[in-house]
């Protein structure tokens, strides 16, 4: 974390088949803006990292939600 943005940990857990390590930040830029969520997946030595907008994190959580369900 630098001193332009304020995180806050939402979660962070381990994906049980692969094992990648997942981890979701609400980031506030402290300039001023909107909120994001970071989406940080860790494997082995290799990350990757998005920050989405509210609008987009509702639509993948929708998705993969319903998702889910289908798999029960």
């Amino acid at each position: 974390m630098d001193d332009k943005e304020k995180l806050t940990v939402l979660d962070k857990f381990t994906a049980p088949i692969w094992g990648q390590e997942i981890e979701l930040q609400q980031v506030e830029y402290l300039a001023g803006g909107t909120p994001m969520l970071r989406v940080r997946i860790r494997e082995k030595k290799r990350f990757t990292i998005f920050d989405i907008d509210a609008r987009t994190a509702e639509r993948w959580g929708q998705t993969m939600l319903e998702w889910a369900k289908k798999q029960a």
